[in-house]
């Protein structure tokens, strides 16, 4: 399945924020900086990880349901599994 390039253009910008956050967390660590500072930047890095991870399965859902036309036809057992491994 190729995902729509204009619906990843929010989701890469998404994604290369958490990388600066990320980078960010890494150097918070380096300079000593407080616990909560830290596990407070941290949890906005997964936010946003999480949020991008949903975007994705999302846009592919509706992807599969326009191509196909009817919801039965998709494997419903998969989507879960997608879902879930975001959780």
């Amino acid at each position: 399945m190729e995902l729509p390039a204009e619906e990843m253009v929010a989701v890469i910008n998404r994604l290369k924020r958490a990388q600066g956050q990320l980078s960010g967390v890494i150097k918070m660590l380096d300079e000593g900086r407080e616990c909560e500072d830290v596990v407070t930047q941290l949890a906005a890095v997964s936010r946003a990880l999480d949020r991008a991870g949903f975007a994705i399965v999302a846009s592919g859902l509706r992807q599969c349901v326009v191509q196909e036309g009817e919801a039965a036809a998709l494997d419903t057992a998969k989507m879960e599994k997608l879902f879930l491994s975001l959780a």
